[in-house]
């Protein structure tokens, strides 16, 4: 904001009420509860950056990341990896290549960076599509 941008802050009612929200933005948008604010903060985006944070951080990323997985958007989901924050969920993540149960080219759509001026450099040119099943058939 300090630089001209825009900066639009989505809070359900109940966290509004108890004075959490920013004053100075460009706009806010009051709305029932997180499963409205998920929706309507998806909708306004463009991409989805995970800055370093808590659990509830986590669930909205997973909830992003999995939604381009199951091919329900083609949003680039990127982690702002601030002091190697991140660096244990990126382990947990290739964990889950390791294992087979994430494909290795799903995992590498989940872009990160320590800077964010590269990383969205990175997300403006990521065009996360999923075009293989992402599972495979079980004998039977």
């Amino acid at each position: 904001m300090q630089l001209g941008g825009e900066v639009i802050g989505v809070i359900p009612e109940s966290l509004y009420k108890k004075e959490v929200a920013h004053q100075h933005l460009t706009k806010l948008e009051i709305v029932q509860n997180m499963h409205q604010r998920k929706a309507l903060m998806f909708e306004l985006s463009h991409a989805c950056i995970a800055l370093p944070g808590g659990i509830g951080t986590f669930e909205e990323l997973f909830e992003a990341f999995t939604w381009s997985q199951l091919g329900l958007h083609h949003k680039p989901c990127g982690l702002l990896n601030t002091n190697g924050y991140y660096n244990p969920l990126l382990a947990s993540i290739q964990h889950m290549v390791t294992n087979g149960f994430l494909p290795q080219q799903h995992a590498q759509q989940l872009v990160s960076h320590h800077q964010i001026e590269p990383l969205l450099q990175i997300l403006l040119n990521t065009n996360p599509t999923f075009d293989e099943k992402w599972w495979e058939e079980k004998p039977q």
